[in-house]
């Protein structure tokens, strides 16, 4: 399987061969030769960085690998006031369990959410602290600092130290492989997008999560919008209806959810 550390071992013997070829056996090969080989894979990286599921930096979990008919739902970017409380009410009444990734930034002023997505039975998964546009162009040690702030509110509000670590946007790159593993953090991703931040009709957001129903599928919704919520007890019976049973993340995908 072509992945990054494969990639890097190709470039490299590519570039050694030039070298040979233009010193030993002087071919005289002109210095931007020696990019071209990053250049042919540079799609493909492309694609490794914005593909959570492709597990070119770091294996994700991004679903269950079985043939029962069984999902989960995650939701990103809360706790927040305007929509989170009317999410897990719903959740309460129809008896779904879920997992929320927060970000750190988000539970300032917002702890009693926190505290009831926990009471309620729900898991609290990371999502950084800050969520920053540019999160993905910092170090390693920096990423990590932005994930542990994130989990020392968790730790405050819970008294649990999260692992199940989703990152911003779904992207990944090799520094955030390497904080991911300093932090002894478990990637998880998804496999039903539902792109509910862009959508505008509620039959076709519905439409498109049921058509891609799957056994083991995880899929991705957001506490901070109102199509989410509004849709949410709709989806919940047509998800059953399918015959599927909705599961907490961590049990279907059989990862410990805390430290």
């Amino acid at each position: 399987m072509l992945n990054n550390r494969v990639i890097n071992i190709i470039v490299i013997i590519c570039i050694l061969v030039l070298f040979g070829l233009d010193k030993m056996a002087g071919y005289n090969i002109p210095l931007w030769a020696y990019l071209l080989p990053g250049l042919f894979f540079l799609p493909l990286i492309i694609w490794g960085v914005m593909n959570i599921g492709s597990g070119f930096f770091i294996k994700v979990t991004c679903y269950a690998n079985t043939t029962e008919k069984v999902v989960a739902l995650s939701f990103d970017d809360g706790p927040q006031p305007a929509y989170t409380p009317e999410i897990l009410d719903i959740l309460k009444k129809t008896q779904v369990p879920a997992v929320f990734f927060c970000i750190g930034k988000n539970i300032e002023g917002n702890e009693n959410l926190l505290k009831r997505i926990h009471e309620e039975g729900h898991v609290i998964g990371n999502h950084t602290y800050s969520h920053h546009f540019w999160f993905d162009m910092k170090p390693s040690g920096k990423m990590l600092e932005d994930m542990q702030e994130m989990d020392t509110f968790a730790i405050d509000v819970t008294g649990l130290q999260p692992r199940l670590f989703r990152p911003p946007y779904g992207v990944t790159n090799p520094n955030l492989a390497r904080a991911i593993k300093a932090g002894d953090y478990l990637p998880v991703g998804w496999n039903i997008r539902s792109l509910d931040t862009v959508a505008k009709d509620e039959n076709k957001l519905l439409d498109k999560i049921i058509n891609e129903l799957k056994p083991g599928a995880v899929i991705l919704l957001h506490d901070t919008c109102k199509i989410t919520a509004d849709i949410l007890p709709q989806l919940i019976t047509a998800i059953r209806q399918q015959g599927y049973r909705l599961e907490r993340i961590d049990k279907m995908l059989k990862l410990p959810a805390y430290a």
